[in-house]
């Protein structure tokens, strides 16, 4: 027996979970599906921090809100920050953000990626979307105007539109034969949280060492500001020998990479090592199926712009539906899809350029380089309104913005 549904979304993690939640009320049938439980746990606010977490601007918070899933967030456990610091450490120029040159209150906040997502699992039981628990995709295949999903244990789903929520390794955007363009940066990325003998006061850090960048993001529990989420991306055999660090081996070693601009690190959580690889499929769409999040991109962590992008991939592929929808358009049409795709591509690669581009410039040993990135920074540093450009580039004031992310 065949289930039906107007859009399939495969994946609900976060960017999946609020695609659905944003077609709520549109009259499409939606069945969002996933391999694991789609069960809340009962949240423990004394619990250690979770080692992944994203940096949500400006945009993505609107996003949540208009969904009703932020109260939930903030039940839970977020935390603000106002200013952004980055210097070099193989030089003398830094450069210093604040939301206050844009009249914001803050410039994001850090949540564990986890908080996000039962926060949205909580309104999406509460919504009657259709969900479908540990539904782990075999076979993918088109059937007339359709596509028909065959699942592990024998179900099989029937729609004429499926969009691939399912990662950076999605099995939809495999099973459908779409393109990549992919590379390694020959980094991978050590990530943990960290106690700190001084206060973050609420600024996200972030030093250009000789092996990687090296992020330290402000995290609070019970108003206390001593603990960081921390991202050290330096180069495979560095990074095997920091994760065989014993514990104050492992604090030493990250206080000297930070130059000690948070005092002694006292203490750090288990850590994991992520392989860092860039990814970006050629097309988004193609009739009848639509790739979002990581499932269409992956960009370095060096501006925790990841999650951003999934959530405006959402909002935009959410709206060109609902627009269609109503014009009385076949949604599955390639012409409709390709609406979002010319929406999202341009920003979504022009911010991964950029990204590629600091990456580069900083790993850069030869001297005229190091003069050039040393030089940009203290020019920029001097330039307000340069600087507010780019703080209202990475709240999400700016651009071709959805409805649901906009002011």
């Amino acid at each position: 027996m065949e289930t039906r549904a107007d859009v399939l979304i495969v994946g609900a993690g976060m960017v999946g979970s609020t695609l659905a939640l944003a077609l709520q009320g549109s009259g499409l049938k939606t069945l969002l599906l996933d391999g694991g439980p789609l069960s809340v746990k009962p949240y423990d606010h004394d619990a250690p921090f979770e080692p992944r977490v994203s940096a949500l601007s400006a945009a993505s918070q609107r996003i949540l809100e208009r969904l009703g899933v932020w109260p939930g967030v903030l039940a839970r456990r977020a935390s603000p920050y106002e200013h952004m610091q980055v210097w070099d450490g193989s030089g003398t120029g830094s450069i210093q953000f604040s939301a206050t040159s844009v009249h914001a209150e803050t410039l994001g906040h850090i949540v564990e990626n986890c908080v996000v997502q039962d926060a949205l699992l909580d309104r999406l039981h509460e919504s009657g979307i259709g969900l479908l628990a540990g539904a782990r995709l075999e076979q993918l295949r088109r059937s007339g105007d359709d596509w028909l999903l065959t699942l592990a244990d024998g179900r099989v789903l029937r729609a004429p539109l499926v969009i691939a929520a399912d990662g950076a390794h999605s099995a939809v955007r495999r099973l459908a034969g779409c393109e990549t363009r992919e590379w390694d940066y020959l980094h991978h990325a050590i990530v943990t949280s960290v106690r700190c003998s001084e206060v973050h006061q609420r600024t996200a850090w972030q030093r250009f060492t000789d092996d990687g960048p090296l992020a330290f993001l402000p995290l609070e529990r019970d108003g206390g500001q001593h603990w960081c989420s921390i991202v050290w991306s330096i180069s495979p055999d560095v990074a095997e020998r920091a994760m065989a660090l014993d514990d104050a081996a492992f604090c030493v070693a990250l206080g000297q990479a930070f130059e000690g601009r948070l005092g002694t690190i006292e203490h750090a959580d288990p850590r994991l090592c992520v392989p860092l690889r860039q990814r970006h499929a050629k097309r988004y769409v193609q009739e009848g199926l639509a790739l979002i999040g990581d499932a269409a991109h992956t960009i370095h962590p060096l501006a925790g712009q990841g999650v951003n992008l999934g959530f405006l991939d959402a909002a935009v592929l959410a709206e060109e539906l609902i627009k269609a929808n109503a014009r009385g358009e076949r949604l599955a049409d390639e012409k409709v899809l390709s609406r979002f795709e010319r929406r999202r591509m341009p920003h979504n690669l022009a911010l991964m350029a950029a990204m590629e581009g600091f990456e580069r410039l900083f790993q850069a040993d030869r001297l005229p380089l190091r003069w050039l990135r040393n030089t940009g920074l203290k020019c920029v540093e001097k330039l307000p309104e340069a600087k507010a450009l780019f703080v209202r580039e990475a709240l999400g004031l700016i651009g071709d913005l959805p409805v649901l992310a906009r002011a």
